[in-house]
């Protein structure tokens, strides 16, 4: 962990009521931005520092005004510095839904609950002041997994047949996203705060919110990369969002849609962690993402991409229990 203090905390903190108040680095995420814990008599903080040019404040900022300003918890913005990359932020504590979890599974059932009320909440609202989720960004994303995970595996696979398959795909996820709701795009255990009960959920991690379709931020709670979520639990989260939504008929075919889409960028991410970014840590949440992938890939929505897979990925890779098993490509 990073313990060094970036230049001009101490003069952002004190001009904002925050001086002689102690500094504690916090664990980073899979990004350039860093976290603080800012403590002072009177209470405690958070401060993120997300530094110009490799990252820009300004998203998450207009995000997080227009949750609080709907209903939904995101942290209050105490003061900020953008052209700084300086946001001080109130402090949700330390109790994120993942550790709860660990620490007390019998309360796993009401916790998703509530998670999947959130959304229910959140996609009553009109779509918010962010770009829609348009096929290029699928398709983006999605290209992760041929630009990073085929390479380490040697693999040379055919990336025009892919967009086909993918293009083919999405086309259904976008008509029915228009007008959309909001989606805030890193919806799950480690981004959902506990700090009041288990009904006070707060929001983190929403700086990329884009409008989309609805199944997504459900399908990043509920086939969750660094969490273990049940078929079954997963099933009965899904049938309650849709008893409480009631979404189109069609809405498991773009959940599965949607889930394949993201599992299969998470794995190609989690690649570019470790080659690019020196964090191998992140291989390790593989085995679970290509779990979820294969059991999308079986929904007759994802015919095209499944026979893309069936021909160019071999089938002693597909297997989660040996996906990391053999050598990568350095």
């Amino acid at each position: 962990m990073d313990l060094t203090i970036p230049p001009g905390v101490e003069p952002f903190l004190s001009d904002h009521g925050w001086a002689g108040a102690t500094i504690e680095p916090l664990p980073g995420d899979a990004s350039f931005r860093r976290y603080f814990r800012v403590r002072r008599t009177s209470g405690s903080a958070m401060l993120m520092h997300a530094p110009p040019p490799h990252e820009d404040p300004e998203p998450f900022l207009r995000a997080a005004k227009w949750l609080d300003a709907n209903g939904l918890r995101a942290p209050q913005i105490l003061a900020e510095a953008a052209p700084q990359g300086f946001i001080l932020l109130q402090d949700f504590g330390e109790v994120r839904m993942r550790e709860y979890l660990d620490a007390w599974p019998q309360d796993e059932i009401e916790v998703y609950r509530n998670a999947v009320e959130t959304l229910v909440q959140l996609h009553r609202l009109p779509p918010g002041p962010f770009t829609q989720y348009s096929l290029a960004e699928y398709q983006r994303e999605a290209k992760l997994f041929i630009d990073w995970f085929c390479p380490a595996r040697a693999l040379y696979v055919d990336s025009r047949r892919w967009a086909t398959a993918w293009e083919e795909v999405m086309s259904h996820v976008l008509v029915r996203q228009r007008p959309g709701v909001t989606v805030l795009r890193d919806y799950h255990a480690e981004n959902i705060m506990l700090d009041g009960g288990l009904e006070r959920q707060g929001l983190l991690d929403f700086q990329d919110a884009l409008n989309g379709h609805p199944a997504y931020d459900l399908v990043s709670l509920l086939q969750d990369a660094r969490r273990d979520v049940s078929p079954e639990l997963e099933a009965a989260m899904f049938d309650h969002y849709v008893e409480r939504a009631r979404p189109h008929a069609d809405f498991l075919a773009d959940y599965a849609r949607l889930g394949a889409q993201r599992n299969a960028k998470i794995i190609g991410i989690f690649v570019r962690l470790w080659k690019r970014d020196g964090k191998p840590r992140y291989l390790d949440y593989i085995p679970r993402v290509w779990a979820l992938l294969e059991r999308d890939l079986t929904h007759p929505a994802l015919e095209p991409v499944a026979r893309w897979f069936d021909e160019f990925i071999p089938s002693e890779l597909r297997d989660p229990a040996g996906i990391l098993g053999g050598a990568f490509e350095l």
